[in-house]
Order: C-alpha cells, then structure tokens, then sequence
C-alpha cells in the first residue's frame, strides 16, 4: 500500500471513530418520540390510512434505535465502506427516500387506471340514460321543418 493511502484510510478511521455529541443524542432521541407521536395522532384523526401506519412507526423506532444505539451506525457505515456516521444516515435517508417515491409511483399508476375505466363507466352509463330518455320521449328530439 502507498503512504497516501494508509494516511486516507487512517483519517478515515478518526472520522469513524469520532464520539457523538450528547446532545446530538439527546436532540435525536426527542425528534423520533415526537416523530412516532405525530404519526400516531395522524392514525388517530384519519388523516394517516392505518395500512401505512406500520412503516412510518418502523422508520420512527428505528431512528431511536440508532439514536440510541449509535455504534450500529458506525458499524453500517464500515460496512458500506462510508467515511463517516452521518454520510450513512444521509445514504440511508436517501435510499428510504427513492424507495418510497417508487411506492407512490405505483400506486398513482394504479390509480390512474382506476380513473380511466371509471371515467370509461360513467361516459357508458350517460349513453345508456341518454338513449333511455330518448326512448321514453319517443325519439331523439328533432328540428320541425
């Protein structure tokens, strides 16, 4: 190995190794309660569907795990080979990010499709009433000559 890159992988492990604040933990630990309280009271007036209710709650537990537990970021972030605790958590972030926006992606696909064959129903069924009134009134109204 070159002495720059013992000196790139030593000011790599200092970066890793550095202590967390306490109140960085502490800051932490409040933003997730709050977080999961946020969440539950958005179940609770229905503003949140309860089916998404378990994911928002794993993502809030796991913030405080993690901010407990800040030696599991350091060890994910030997891991993924990632130079310091923070880069993690803003890799993880943004992977829970694009998974979710490929969620929603899917979901609006599917619904757009609802949209279409409902719209598709409705114009079918105003035919149908349309010809009915015609029926019922003897014809199709015409223009006297």
């Amino acid at each position: 190995m070159t002495p720059e890159h013992l000196d790139m992988e030593r000011l790599r492990q200092l970066a890793l190794e550095q202590p967390e604040s306490g109140v960085t933990r502490a800051i932490a630990i409040v933003v997730s309660l709050c977080f999961l309280l946020a969440v539950l009271d958005l179940v609770r007036r229905g503003r949140l569907r309860e089916e998404y209710t378990p994911i928002w709650v794993a993502v809030a537990l796991g913030i405080m795990a993690l901010s407990v537990w800040f030696d599991a970021v350091r060890m994910i972030a030997r891991v993924i080979g990632a130079w310091t605790p923070s880069s993690t958590l803003y890799f993880c972030g943004m992977l829970f990010l694009l998974v979710l926006c490929l969620n929603y992606a899917v979901r609006l696909s599917a619904i757009a499709t609802q949209v279409k064959l409902l719209a598709q129903e409705i114009s079918l069924l105003r035919a149908e009433l349309a010809d009915r009134d015609d029926d019922e009134r003897g014809g199709p109204l015409r223009d006297a000559p």
